[in-house]
């Protein structure tokens, strides 16, 4: 099924957005252009890539909706997404649950509070921050300048009811407004204290300092030294609530960072809200890349999904590159924001510095991501089961066997064996092979060839007594993965055939992540964002991973082999001594047997070999 091309003369040459349909009219994909003709026709006109080649595969029409200006485009594919959460297209999701600093403007007397999850209205909202006791750490010293009530709403009600203010109204932390005919507070005066605070956690911490030192010196100066006091130990406390937040600009900036890590199905993107020079607050997400972008595109698609839901954009956004219709974006972003807004790739100086910094977190975040999915027990088990289920085994796969190929060209053809066991890596286990019976670059023989070579020692070694076998390589696994499509699970099949083995075996595709089974005409699509496809993913990476690393290391030793490895009883150490004395190969072959015997280390008898060995003509020199 594949959408069918609709007439160029039908489509619009102007902005406006898209949508891909299935068969059952569910939208699969939704985009934006600045040209909807020579947008849609890109999906016909030329060789795509494999996840949008799947995505015009799965869909059965295609419809569009003309916008006035790009912007407007821009804004209706956003709502799109939103509304129908088309699968081919990427989404984010928080790499955590980040708490907030929230103070409840809506209600009659406000409070601050951490809250974490869906924003809510009437809630003025500060960071995010990284844990939930740095808010209380800057709550205990705000609530020292700033009275402003910190308590339920259940505790308030409970002491309205009792007319009598708790102990923090009594220590000077909250103004008391749950008793205002006792406390004397005003709507007014307290909703000067909640300004303030939302003033200063907005950055705007200058006035306030310099009004609390001069409100302190004018009392000291009247000789009222218990109210100086006072607005010392507010000074003091308003100072250790600004050093929590970490100065990284000189002179002060209000700017967003924005820093990302990826492969090829996952990314991690980091932001870090800078104000007045000062981080103020810090969010992550994980990307699921369902969609086909490159770098600079992933950049734009958060860019827009980040702005449309956060009413705060400052003057400049720090990126890694140039995300894709930069001026486009920045034209979206100065309209919301009423003054200009630029991007900017950090080359030098500070705010280098400063994407390294955020570029670490989000590494960091993307490492503890994986981790996560992969360390914890009952999700493995879990993730197992599920599997199981998805491929129609009889029980979870609890030892798992991946085989890969690398090679470039003809030269240093080489397989890998990953094993995982109860879901996490068994790497005592891990086999390499080097392919030698194949002629040429064919990775399907060189499938062939790895998977008798392993599976024949399986059989070899369950012959032997129990207490003599090799125990890496006597093991049945429960599931055979084989990186790649239809044909390479063909060699999977052809081999378990011939050996007499019957072994549950599929290959994964990179293209979609499709599942192909021996006995199945079309392949499986394990769900997106499913543990079980994870699994199967992390086993696939493993294996690719392993055998490419393998690839590259026999690739470096062929390149730095010398005819001096070839010849018996030279070594490493007379090696380095020969190439020290004569500096290169071509001088040591000009050079005579006694002058070659002139080097620490090599005597008369291995000169001779030595200089024997140099001269022999290329075809009669022994080959590794």
């Amino acid at each position: 099924m594949t959408a069918p091309r609709p007439q160029a003369s039908s489509i619009p040459d102007a902005p406006g957005a898209y949508l891909f349909r299935d068969g059952d009219g569910r939208v699969i994909y939704a985009g934006k252009a600045s040209s909807l003709r020579k947008r849609l026709a890109s999906y016909w006109g030329k060789p795509l890539h494999p996840r949008t080649e799947a995505m015009v595969d799965s869909a059965a029409s295609v419809e569009w909706i003309v916008a006035s200006t790009e912007v407007d485009a821009l804004m209706l594919e956003y709502n799109l997404i939103k509304q129908h959460k088309p699968r081919f297209n990427i989404r984010y999701r928080d790499d955590k649950s980040y708490p907030y600093l929230a103070l409840t403007v809506g209600e009659t007397w406000p409070r601050a509070q951490v809250l974490r999850g869906t924003k809510r209205k009437g809630v003025r909202y500060f960071g995010p921050y990284g844990h939930a006791w740095a808010i209380r750490d800057t709550l205990d010293a705000l609530t020292r300048v700033f009275p402003v009530r910190t308590c339920s709403n259940a505790f308030f009600d409970q002491r309205a009811r009792a007319k009598r203010p708790c102990l923090y109204y009594d220590i000077g932390r909250c103004a008391g407004p749950c008793v205002p005919e006792a406390t004397g507070v005003t709507d007014e005066s307290y909703r000067a204290h909640v300004d303030a605070m939302g003033e200063f956690l907005a950055g705007n911490a200058r006035p306030i300092l310099r009004s609390l030192e001069t409100q302190m010196r004018a009392s000291s100066e009247r000789q009222e030294f218990e109210q100086a006091a006072r607005f010392r130990d507010q000074l003091f406390a308003a100072r250790r609530a600004l050093e929590s937040q970490e100065m990284v600009l000189t002179p002060p900036e209000d700017l967003d960072v924005v820093a990302l890590v990826e492969d090829d199905l996952e990314a991690a993107v980091q932001v870090f809200y800078v104000r007045h020079g000062r981080v103020l607050g810090r969010r992550g997400w994980v990307v699921d890349r369902v969609e086909d972008l490159d770098r600079p595109g992933l950049i734009a698609s958060f860019v827009e999904q980040l702005y449309m839901e956060r009413q705060d954009v400052p003057p400049r956004i720090l990126v890694p590159a140039v995300p894709t219709e930069a001026n486009l974006l920045e034209a979206w972003l100065t309209e919301r924001r009423g003054k200009p807004v630029r991007f900017a790739v950090p080359a030098r100086g500070a705010k280098r510095r400063l994407m390294e910094v955020v570029q670490r977190n989000a590494a960091d975040a993307f490492q503890r991501h994986k981790l996560r999915r992969a360390s914890d027990f009952g999700a493995r088990s879990r993730a197992l089961a599920e599997l199981g289920e998805q491929l129609g085994l009889d029980q979870a796969p609890l030892r798992i066997e991946c085989y890969d190929i690398s090679n470039l060209g003809a030269s240093d053809k080489v397989g890998s064996m990953v094993v995982f066991e109860d879901g996490l890596p068994k790497r005592q286990d891990y086999r390499k092979f080097r392919i030698t019976g194949v002629q040429g670059q064919d990775d399907f023989a060189s499938m062939r060839e790895m998977l008798r070579r392993r599976f024949t020692r399986m059989l070899e070694e369950q012959e032997r007594p129990r207490d003599e076998r090799a125990r890496r390589f006597s093991y049945t696994p429960a599931l055979i993965v084989v990186d790649g499509g239809r044909g390479q699970l063909s060699q999977a099949s052809e081999v378990l055939a011939e050996l007499g083995l019957s072994i549950p075996h599929i290959g994964l595709a990179k293209r979609l992540e499709e599942v192909y089974f021996p006995d199945r005409p079309d392949p499986l699509l394990i769900p997106r964002g499913s543990e079980a496809l994870f699994v199967l993913q992390h086993v696939r990476d493993e294996a690719h991973r392993t055998a490419v690393a393998y690839h590259r290391s026999l690739r470096d030793k062929r390149a730095l082999r010398s005819p001096l490895d070839d010849i018996p009883g030279v070594g490493p150490a007379r090696k380095k001594a020969l190439l020290k004395r004569f500096g290169s190969l071509t001088k040591l072959r000009a050079a005579s047997a006694d002058e070659i015997a002139a080097t620490p280390g090599v005597g008369p008898a291995m000169a001779a070999i030595v200089h024997e060995h140099l001269h022999t003509p290329e075809d009669g020199r022994a080959t590794a």
